[in-house]
């Protein structure tokens, strides 16, 4: 239910999902308390929150985290980043515009760089934020995955960035 209504699908709206996923389990009569958790676990475990305080953590988002981000990496995580790039309109790659060292949320959700940017602003970085053995191990696999894939690519483009 965490991807039920995506902010960045929704003008950056990040009230939405949660507000869906409770009614959702409202109709079909869920717990308060495991409506309430539910909800925590939406709000929270977002990579974009990872540049904010720790303010809830639970063993259920945990795991929820790790298969999110096993989903953002390896070969289907390539195919969605760039059919995510494409959708936004974003130029596969522009060796002039160097990737960003986020700090903040907001920095993060502006970004408007080119696709392969994405690939060190945040894929590169998922596998040192697994929480489980089976997460960390999947993500090792699917990280050098896309190591190689990135080294086809400048290999093809004819050029490999400085900041690359």
């Amino acid at each position: 239910m965490h991807d039920i209504a995506d902010a960045k699908f929704h003008n950056g709206d990040e009230e939405i999902g949660p507000s869906r996923a409770k009614d959702i389990l409202k109709k079909h009569t869920v717990d308060l308390k495991s409506i309430e958790h539910v909800v925590n676990i939406i709000k929270h475990m977002s990579f974009k929150n990872s540049f904010e305080a720790i303010t809830f953590d639970s063993p259920e988002m945990r795991v929820l985290q790790d298969a999110d981000r096993l989903d953002a990496i390896g070969a289907i995580g390539i195919a969605r980043t760039f059919s995510y790039g494409g959708y936004k309109g974003q130029p596969f790659m522009d060796p002039d515009i160097t990737p960003i060292d986020h700090k903040s949320k907001e920095s993060y959700k502006k970004s408007t760089a080119p696709t392969i940017n994405h690939f060190y602003e945040k894929l590169l970085l998922l596998k040192e934020g697994m929480h489980t053995p089976t997460g960390i191990a999947m993500a090792q696999e699917r990280h050098d995955y896309m190591v190689g894939f990135l080294g086809q690519f400048y290999k093809e483009w004819g050029a490999r960035p400085d900041w690359a």
